[in-house]
């Protein structure tokens, strides 16, 4: 007999946060920011309509450098500028009862020159598929600043009032470079061994957690899987959860790696990080948050009830129809009634 836990429905304490429900909206690039990576009206608008209604709000990938820019009118948070109109977004939210934190990203060697204006940097210089072009190899001077990025970008969020951090290590961006062997070539202290390719990721986490109040929520979305022979496996993950716990990290969110979140590789499987999450799950004491090509919130609660997850992401379902975390509320409070 399966032991049932909690549902989709079922709040969620974290630190001094209430979350109304398991249900949570993913950080999605909608390229709303000006091309000064300033918030604008469309983009709050965009937010507010989830806040209402999800557990948790993850505000997209946002560039903590110029260079480290993934798209023209990606969101920016590498100036004290910036701060004022993040600080609106982070009031609209709250204003409806929302609870939001903001993902913190750069894209390494993804970056474009087209957009950056200068050649993309990388934890190893090699031609890749994933990158527009191959980039420099970082030096340790510059591995040691972008540590030092990430830290005042957080620091920023602090102060733009948000209530917790994301850390982006997933995707193929620059933090996720680090950790997996296919982008990671490096003969340094920063590259080969397992210990080696977590170590720049851990660092970031110990600046990032320097540079807030305990108070803060700490997320970090690994990429747990490249889907490759010669990529992360999650025998490997698991050590590395288990690392970014004891560092700090308050919840995990399981995504792809190199294969991105959309891998063609699991198309048509409902939930395909759903599996990851659930490994990485056995071995942490902390929520982790799982997904993948959801859109039945049966099949959500589902996930949650059997233990295989704490929280549920559901992004296309919900850029297709912004009232889906409503419908999907009262579709399964008139399931269990």
């Amino acid at each position: 007999m399966k032991i049932l836990h909690s549902s989709l429905l079922s709040p969620l304490t974290i630190k001094n946060f209430k979350l109304r429900n398991r249900i949570v909206l993913p950080p999605m690039q909608v390229d709303l920011a000006t091309k000064e990576g300033f918030v604008t009206k469309k983009q709050i608008e965009h937010y507010k309509k989830y806040a209402p209604y999800c557990g948790l709000i993850i505000v997209e990938h946002t560039a903590i450098s110029l260079e480290g820019r993934y798209s023209l009118y990606q969101l920016g948070i590498w100036s004290d500028e910036h701060i004022p109109e993040l600080s609106k977004l982070v009031k609209e939210i709250h204003d409806v009862g929302g609870i939001v934190v903001i993902q913190l990203n750069h894209a390494g060697g993804k970056a474009s020159r087209e957009v950056t204006g200068v050649k993309p940097k990388a934890p190893t210089s090699l031609p890749l598929a994933i990158y527009p072009e191959i980039p420099d190899e970082l030096t340790i001077d510059e591995i040691y600043n972008l540590i030092e990025t990430f830290g005042n970008a957080a620091e920023r969020a602090y102060y733009a009032g948000f209530d917790g951090i994301e850390i982006h290590g997933a995707h193929g961006f620059l933090i996720n470079q680090f950790w997996s062997p296919i982008t990671n070539k490096r003969n340094d202290l920063y590259g080969g061994s397992l210990e080696n390719r977590m170590r720049f990721p851990l660092e970031v986490v110990r600046e990032v957690k320097r540079k807030i109040p305990r108070d803060m929520l700490l997320l970090y979305r690994l990429g747990a899987t490249d889907l490759r022979n010669d990529g992360v496996k999650i025998n490997e993950s698991i050590i590395f959860a288990q690392k970014l716990v004891q560092e700090g990290i308050d919840i995990l969110d399981i995504s792809g790696g190199i294969c991105g979140s959309r891998p063609k590789e699991l198309e048509g499987i409902i939930g395909y990080f759903i599996p990851y999450a659930y490994e990485i799950k056995k071995h942490v004491n902390v929520p982790v948050i799982g997904g993948g090509g959801i859109r039945d919130p049966i099949i959500a609660d589902k996930f949650v009830r059997e233990g295989k997850v704490d929280l549920v992401y559901v992004g296309r379902a919900q850029l297709d129809d912004p009232e889906w975390a409503k419908k999907a509320i009262n579709a399964l409070k008139d399931t269990n009634n």
